[in-house]
């Protein structure tokens, strides 16, 4: 269960479609070499504030679980937000806890039902941007309703959300060898030459992927048996 557990942190902190996602947005935005800077410091600065909330939210779950006052299993959404409302108090905890999810949900369903709207439309050929309006791009925005009509779906289909959210990030886990390493790959061979991997910093992008792929897959398999 642990070894699920170690899959699921990595699968989720290292999505495979979130790759497709910032690419996709970089091209409906019409980025260009000039804007790379820009746009490399916005994701350095996201990557570490999201970080930092989602440590302090682990260290201040944990002090409260190890006090003893909260309980003892966290087997469902209802315990953990029991757990995690004892913080704050009752009502200002549940309020917090109920926006804090709502959020969460609302950008990750807008975020990855985009990221597949965007790569079915890179393989199809469908016009896909978000510059145009739902009957210029009938197909791009039946792709997006329909990826989130169909998780709405799941969500109400499948009793247990816990385990359904573990799974989800483990699967993301299996699916990050094929998705880096074709990023790699295109960095080192198709990337125009001044921005290449090259040199000290090409190999330890390559050794700190395959060690986050190998161990998010041992992991993975590792917690199935």
């Amino acid at each position: 269960a642990f070894a699920y557990l170690v899959a699921a942190i990595i699968g989720a902190t290292f999505n495979p479609w979130m790759i497709f996602y910032q690419q996709s947005a970089s091209v409906d935005k019409k980025l260009q070499p000039k804007d790379l800077k820009h746009a490399r410091w916005d994701t350095g600065l996201g990557a570490v504030l999201t970080q930092c909330l989602t440590g302090a939210v682990l260290i201040a779950a944990a002090a409260k679980l190890r006090s003893g006052s909260a309980p003892a299993s966290l087997a469902s959404v209802g315990e953990i937000s029991k757990a995690l409302t004892l913080l704050l108090g009752e009502e200002s905890g549940r309020l917090a806890f109920g926006v804090g999810v709502l959020g969460a949900s609302l950008v990750a369903a807008i975020v990855s039902s985009l990221a597949f709207a965007w790569g079915v439309g890179e393989v199809t050929g469908y016009r896909r941007s978000l510059e145009f309006r739902p009957f210029e791009a009938k197909w791009f925005y039946g792709v997006y309703v329909g990826c989130v009509v169909g998780a709405g779906a799941l969500v109400w289909l499948v009793p247990d959300l816990v385990w359904l959210t573990i799974a989800a990030q483990v699967l993301n886990a299996f699916l990050m060898p094929l998705v880096i390493g074709l990023l790699v790959a295109l960095a080192v061979k198709v990337l125009p030459e001044p921005v290449r991997l090259r040199g000290w910093y090409k190999w330890l992008t390559i050794a700190v992927s395959s060690a986050a792929c190998a161990l998010g897959v041992f992991a993975g398999i590792s917690g199935l048996f």
